[in-house]
């Protein structure tokens, strides 16, 4: 039998509400420890791992385009993609380090 199933024959039938209200609630702790938490220490890996960018470090963009840091703004980086060719963009475009893209 499943835990849900045996808290409701628990719950007896005069106490229906109480079992609803229950069931809610594991469904949310279900979803926050399997979906949300995990999904909160991943953007904090991120967000960690762009602050750690420097200049002349080699990216990846979130649209797929390589290039290596120039400049570093608050909010946008400055990559050069060739030769005197650079573009400026978002920081939080930024995908991951070509570097640790090429160890995977």
């Amino acid at each position: 039998m499943s835990l849900i199933s045996i808290l409701l024959q628990a719950a007896g039938a005069g106490q229906s509400q109480w079992s609803g209200i229950l069931m809610m609630v594991v469904v949310v702790a279900i979803f926050y420890f399997f979906m949300i938490r995990p999904q909160q220490k991943k953007q904090k890996e991120i967000q960690k791992a762009r602050e750690a960018l420097q200049t002349g470090d080699k990216v990846i963009t979130s649209g797929g385009i390589y290039g290596k840091i120039k400049e570093i703004g608050d909010i946008y980086m400055l990559i050069e993609i060739a030769d005197g060719v650079r573009i400026r963009v978002d920081k939080t475009s930024i995908f991951a380090s070509s570097e640790d893209a090429q160890q995977k």
